[in-house]
């Protein structure tokens, strides 16, 4: 059974026509699907991000999360596969105490197709987690591990190429 949480949700939340006073879009962060780890954000603006450009990316969006919790901002799947948009500074982390809206830096990585966001498109998830906060011991040396001191890399490959990828 998925657990739930209540996170106040304030801002944006929708897209007005001035003309009618309809909502347009919707901005409310949701689950595309039951057992969802991520809700979708949504672009509040429209924009082309460039070949190798980056943009912040208003969603629209502030929460109150309560203490203990924390929600991180990951890119989409679909939108890393198909166009090359990621979030830059994956995964963003939105801690408790912060009020102000949810923003995105999206990255084209694409190196010859620009990316037009549209208002309404989806554009990262919003995954909220418990979080512990550490207290930090100082000691003199560490236990030892299996790993031990091994950096990137080191716990090796299935086969070797001999070169970067391409």
């Amino acid at each position: 059974m998925t657990q739930t949480l209540d996170v106040l949700l304030a801002a944006q939340t929708s897209l007005v026509d001035p003309a009618t006073g309809e909502a347009v879009v919707d901005l409310t962060p949701v689950y595309a699907h039951p057992g969802d780890a991520g809700a979708d954000l949504l672009a509040a603006e429209a924009l082309v991000l460039r070949p190798g450009r980056r943009a912040l990316v208003a969603t629209g969006v502030s929460i109150a999360l309560p203490d203990g919790f924390a929600a991180f901002v990951v890119p989409r799947s679909g939108l890393a596969a198909k166009h090359g948009i990621t979030v830059v500074n994956s995964p963003g982390t939105v801690d408790a105490g912060y009020r102000g809206e949810i923003k995105v830096t999206l990255l084209n990585t694409d190196l010859e197709a620009e990316h037009r966001v549209e208002v309404g498109d989806k554009i990262a998830q919003l995954i909220v987690m418990p979080v512990v906060r550490a207290v930090f011991v100082p000691v003199e040396s560490l236990p030892g591990s299996a790993r031990g001191e091994g950096g990137f890399g080191s716990t090796g490959y299935a086969h070797t190429t001999g070169g970067t990828a391409s």
